[in-house]
């Protein structure tokens, strides 16, 4: 049956190549491009741009911006959705949305747009060691959110506050051109089509997301809700092909395509028949929300063995009723779960990224439950675990149930009490039935447990940084020895997706955002309990006491308490006191890319900085972009992070009180680990010593300032702009594929 679908491949394409370029959305013209990209979308991209003046695409443009904002955290309603492309079609559709025009009018004779580049050049950044405090900065800042009508105020208020905000103007070929597109109506220009190599995978692809087996469609199904946030690319046709979404159409192949936008990917579609489409990328491509994820023809022959192939029988579709749909552990029931688990295995970094960047491009919510630094490994797939078992998920489904959105503060914590005790009946009864499988096989705990990515997959091992309020996950273990570490199985992992990525709402109430953290609080800690299983049984309750300090005790019964503790010792032999550092070293050195070529430096001038911590790196910046100047003109690129040290994680407030300084470190890695730099360094190879030297004698913010003064660049300094230029040039030549535009918005002022 599968293999009629490509039937009629080369008449689709040929259909889809005649089709007029209906999709082809209009974009930036190819002179003015590169400047929206490179000083105006820095800062302007996603949903964290200041005013929603979505800049990442023409239609951004047009649409224009708004006094709401969507990051709000003390709402006590849901938002209205305002999602470029989906919640609105037309420029007045938008305006009723509350949007207002950036660009000329016929009421007006300048645009607020062209007015913010002309005030920028009217009053340049002044010179200093940094910009007055006069400046607003920081993500929570109060946002200037300027009408047409309101700009001559402004201008004399503020007449600093010019476009690009708090950084250097343009120089004047790039204001020239701006301007005059601007005057003559900032048109835009079609977006070049698909190639017919391009074509021709879509057909194939979209054939195969909507074969009308039962199969087929719960397959799909599941696939669409885990990579509605992906950048999907065909990896078979070069670095040329251009990215795609997965979305839900009500039109088939071969029509143009209709976006069927609901809040979340597992809502229903309505009762009329959809279509899984792909859709070409619509935006440019921002770092902090590029998920890349290759279609190839070894991804389609995987798929198909591991869902149509696969030995099982689908009796019915699962509704989307709510209590369904959210529920993954029901919805796809009868989707082989060894076959779910691959799926995500296979692109593991991918699928963990989700809730690191996902469509919100702000994790804040989702990142203060995690450490700064920690390694993570997963169970092996094909050994017998009780979160493999369909019969033990079934009858857990209900102590599995993942938060919803809902209307009052009050209702969510009660409903956390509910959560709380399905996950402690959740571990009793994972417990119970880990020790009885264990018992039944005469078997211990033993690395044999942990997957090694089939001998050749390096999703085996994966790092995660948290840079405060953004984070990064990167394939291997990057950097020092962390003080925690994550064995994540599948329904953890399934568990993480569908909280934090298909079932996290932006525009959700203040009661949605508490919940979904205080959630998480327990997929930590499972993750953590997970990794102590395979450690001493006499060390278990010493490293997580270390890892919980000053936590309650109510806190530390989701890891290793009475009804939970496993009481098998591990088969592990060690042969040191240090046994996490012996597990990790093993694990280290045997899965596939877990020593990180990629970002190993080998320079020993770096190990002072790697094998120190303490009071001097709390002064450092979370991510600090580093370019080393060789003798012969050679260029090296380094990111710096600072992993900062807490008494725990298991508190949403009190985040200061947390802080234990003396345990701050950095690492130091090859090329750019982050989204959002928060400070460029620039000097020559035989400065390399003094700078390091410099952050080792940190003591004071004026030690600091001092650091910024001889080796950083501030945001006003005239080569501020060049210097992001080269760091955008080396990510791309580098690694093309993982690349995308940085965000300045968090850039220090220090």
């Amino acid at each position: 049956m599968f293999k009629a679908h490509f039937a009629t491949l080369a008449a689709l394409a040929l259909t889809l190549l005649l089709l007029p370029q209906v999709q082809a959305n209009e974009d930036y013209p190819p002179q003015v491009k590169p400047i929206i990209e490179q000083r105006c979308m820095v800062c302007h991209g996603c949903y964290d741009a200041p005013c929603q003046l979505k800049l990442d695409a023409w239609a951004g443009l047009q649409r224009g911006a708004s006094k709401e904002m969507v990051y709000d955290g003390t709402r006590l309603r849901t938002a209205n959705l305002t999602r470029l492309f989906e919640d609105a079609k037309t420029t007045q559709e938008w305006r009723d949305k509350g949007f207002y025009s950036v660009l000329s009018e016929q009421s007006t004779k300048q645009s607020v747009l062209q007015g913010m580049l002309e005030l920028k050049q009217q009053h340049p950044l002044p010179a200093g060691e940094k910009l007055p405090d006069s400046f607003e900065l920081g993500l929570e800042r109060d946002q200037q959110c300027v009408k047409s009508d309101e700009f001559a105020s402004y201008s004399r208020d503020y007449p600093l506050w010019g476009m690009p905000y708090a950084l250097p103007g343009l120089n004047q070929e790039e204001h020239q051109t701006l301007i005059t597109w601007l005057d003559n109506g900032a048109n835009g220009v079609a977006r070049p089509a698909p190639s017919a190599a391009e074509l021709k995978s879509i057909a194939q692809w979209e054939a195969f997301f909507n074969g009308t087996s039962l199969k087929q469609q719960l397959m799909s199904r599941y696939i669409y809700e885990h990579l509605f946030v992906g950048n999907l690319y065909f990896s078979d046709l070069g670095e040329q092909a251009g990215y795609y979404n997965l979305v839900r159409s009500r039109t088939p192949a071969g029509e143009p395509i209709d976006i069927i936008a609901t809040r979340r990917p597992y809502d229903s579609p309505g009762n009329a028949p959809f279509f899984y489409r792909l859709q070409p990328l619509r935006t440019a491509v921002l770092a902090k929300r590029h998920m890349p994820y290759a279609l190839n023809k070894a991804r389609m022959q995987r798929w198909q063995q591991l869902f149509i192939e696969a030995s099982y029988t689908v009796s019915a579709l699962p509704t989307y009723e709510a209590s369904v749909g959210s529920n993954p552990f029901i919805a796809f029931r009868e989707l082989p779960i060894e076959s779910r688990y691959k799926f995500m295995l296979d692109e593991a970094q991918f699928t963990i990224m989700g809730f690191i960047k996902g469509p919100v491009c702000r994790g804040q919510v989702a990142l203060n439950v995690i450490d700064d630094h920690f390694w993570v490994v997963f169970l092996d797939p094909d050994t017998p675990q009780p979160d493999q078992d369909a019969e033990f998920l079934a009858k857990e489904s209900d102590n599995l149930r993942l938060p919803s959105s809902k209307s009052s503060l009050l209702v969510s914590l009660v409903d956390w009490h509910s959560y709380s005790k399905g996950q402690l009946a959740f571990l009793k009864a994972k417990k119970a039935h880990l020790q009885q499988s264990l018992e039944a096989h005469n078997a211990k705990v033993t690395t044999s447990l942990i997957w090694d990515g089939d001998g050749s997959n390096e999703n085996a091992a994966l790092t995660i940084f948290r840079h405060n309020d953004s984070a990064s996950i990167l394939k291997g273990f990057v950097g020092q020895e962390p003080k925690t570490a994550w064995v994540i199985n599948y329904s953890l992992l399934e568990r993480i997706h569908y909280l934090l990525v298909a079932g996290f709402d932006v525009y959700g109430n203040v009661a949605h955002q508490l919940e979904t953290r205080l959630y998480m609080d327990f997929l930590r800690m499972e993750g953590e309990q997970n990794f102590l299983l395979f450690m001493p049984e006499d060390k278990r309750l010493e490293l997580r006491d270390f890892w919980y300090r000053e936590a309650s005790d109510h806190v530390k019964q989701y890891v290793l308490n009475d009804t939970t503790t496993f009481d098998r010792d591990t088969g592990i032999k060690y042969v040191t006191a240090d046994p996490k550092g012996e597990l990790l070293d093993k694990l280290k050195n045997t899965l596939p890319g877990a020593t990180a070529p990629r970002y190993s430096v080998t320079d020993p001038a770096f190990d002072r900085l790697k094998t120190l911590n303490g009071n001097p790196f709390r002064l450092m910046p979370q991510t600090a972009f580093l370019e080393v100047l060789g003798s012969s003109g050679q260029e090296k690129y380094y990111t710096l992070v600072h992993n900062s040290g807490y008494l725990n994680n298991a508190q949403i407030f009190k985040e200061a009180q947390r802080r234990i300084p003396q345990e701050d470190y950095l690492t130091v890695a090859k090329g750019f680990i982050g989204s959002y730099p928060n400070v460029f360094f620039q000097l020559s190879e035989q400065d390399l010593d003094g700078f390091i030297s410099a952050i080792i004698a940190l003591r004071t913010e004026q030690d600091y300032a001092a650091l910024v003064s001889r080796y950083g660049v501030r945001r006003n300094a005239t080569w501020f702009w060049r210097l992001s230029d080269k760091f955008h040039a080396a990510y791309k030549k580098s690694n093309p594929i993982e690349a995308g535009l940085f965000d300045l918005n968090r850039y220090e002022n220090r």
